[in-house]
């Protein structure tokens, strides 16, 4: 009895130990926590990350947490999370080992039969510049609020690709990344509710119901072998700073495609990519502390990674329709919106949407082959950003 009396005072002495205000920001957390875990419990919403997130924003923000690394009574104790960031996201070194499960799981097949999809993946990127523009005018119009590199950060939560997110938000240090990731894979989870309405919005129902015959075809293994090469080498040339990004990307793909590496390539896409998403996900909680996340600039970004999704789904349609005004074969326009990196949902999303208007429209492999279009596009873009924006 004794020993449970002194727990219940060791815990009522941490809470009052902090002022109103802590304790409320404290409170905030542990709810914004929770939520999380239930939307990737009860919803099934990115569950593989934003259960670790939410857990992890719960310990990051309990009083003196040893998990994070405070300095206490003048002497500094090392917490097990800030360790594991700074070993594993400070020098991005766990994006870009995710990188190589994420490409060992990708098929490049249905892009490598009709290339002219990689095209749609490079105009759903739209979003992402244009929310560069806005958030950089946001901070030119009110000081103190975003600096050109924290604009670079938020415009990629436009990609729907949580490891570039982290590696450009890392990379230019901005003290947002935690609202940043946040948006990017709570967005990442709601395509199949953010997409539809701006699809239907911009297509009309004779052009949802437009249909694309498919002819199966077999991709020769030199050019599947080839083809990661060659876009590492490309994308090298065209933006430097994304070569470790894309090469990482392609380098999984090869894994897969080469033939004589499939226990490697297993293990990439299944037990090395499952290892670092858990530590990934707990990690980058770092920077979910009170101070940090509860701050005005929170919500706009959440605003902002809105406004980039929905522009870069538009993006991809609209340039899907001005193709087919000088195409003779002509595309569903919904299919541009697969542009985005959010692989294999866009693509699901939009094959259940032309099988609604007509059940005999069957888009998912031309639906597939720009989202994987759009993961090397998301990445490059990525790049290109890095190289604009110096640090």
């Amino acid at each position: 009895m004794e020993l449970v009396m002194s727990f219940i005072r060791a815990i009522l002495g941490s809470l009052l130990s902090l002022s109103g205000p802590d304790a409320v920001r404290m409170l905030v957390m542990w709810a914004i926590g929770g939520i999380l875990i239930y939307l990737a419990v009860k919803k099934d919403m990115e569950p593989t990350l934003l259960l670790p997130m939410g857990f992890g924003a719960i310990l990051v923000n309990l009083p003196l947490s040893g998990a994070i690394t405070q300095v206490i009574g003048g002497v500094t104790e090392e917490g097990a999370l800030s360790t594991l960031f700074a070993a594993g996201i400070a020098n991005e070194l766990f994006p870009l080992i995710l990188f190589i499960g994420i490409g060992a799981m990708i098929d490049f097949g249905p892009l490598l039969q009709n290339p002219k999809l990689l095209l749609f993946g490079a105009a759903a990127q739209f979003g992402i510049f244009f929310t560069l523009l806005l958030t950089a005018a946001i901070g030119q119009a009110f000081p103190g609020t975003f600096t050109l590199q924290d604009a670079a950060s938020v415009s990629i939560i436009g990609a729907a690709d949580g490891p570039t997110a982290i590696f450009v938000a890392n990379y230019y240090g901005t003290k947002y990344m935690g609202a940043i990731l946040v948006a990017a894979y709570s967005y990442m989870a709601l395509v199949p509710i953010i997409q539809p309405p701006c699809i239907r919005l911009i297509t009309t129902q004779k052009e949802r119901r437009m249909r694309m015959p498919y002819t199966a075809s077999d991709v020769p293994k030199s050019v599947r072998i080839l083809f990661p090469i060659a876009v590492s080498v490309i994308a090298g040339l065209v933006a430097p700073r994304s070569v470790s990004l894309v090469g990482f990307l392609m380098f999984g793909n090869l894994l897969r495609e080469c033939g004589v590496l499939d226990r490697l390539s297993e293990t990439a896409r299944d037990t090395l990519a499952n290892l670092v998403t858990i530590f990934l996900g707990i990690t980058v909680a770092v920077k979910m502390q009170a101070d940090l996340f509860l701050t005005p600039q929170t919500i706009l970004i959440m605003c902002l990674g809105l406004f980039a999704f929905v522009f870069d789904t538009i993006g991809g349609v609209l340039f899907a329709k001005f193709i087919n005004l000088f195409s003779k074969n002509k595309v569903n326009p919904m299919i541009g919106a697969c542009g985005i990196s959010a692989f294999p949902m866009s693509s699901r999303v939009v094959h259940k949407m032309g099988l609604a208007e007509d059940n005999q429209n069957f888009l998912l492999m031309h639906a597939t082959g720009v989202n994987v279009g759009g993961q090397i596009a998301s990445v490059i873009a990525g790049g290109l950003v890095l190289n604009l924006i110096g640090k």
